[in-house]
């Protein structure tokens, strides 16, 4: 069976940790925030671990060999 190519976009923007889950950042970040409140804006700083039931989506399909 051939190579599985790793999903260019999915390299930029998830990071794996050292015990194999997945890191992503967080959502609406972007723009308008003005209209989102502190507490919001602070809660979404950095990056989050991403639910077991996504991460089995991420790892099988868009990064195979993972991330080196």
């Amino acid at each position: 069976m051939t190579k599985l190519k790793t999903h260019s976009g999915a390299k930029k923007r998830f990071k794996l940790t050292a015990s194999g889950k997945i890191r992503r950042g967080h959502a609406m970040k972007r723009h308008n925030m003005r209209k989102r409140p502190t507490d919001m804006k602070r809660d979404a700083r950095g990056m989050c671990i991403m639910d077991s039931c996504d991460a089995k989506v991420i790892k099988k399909s868009f990064l195979p060999y993972g991330l080196s």
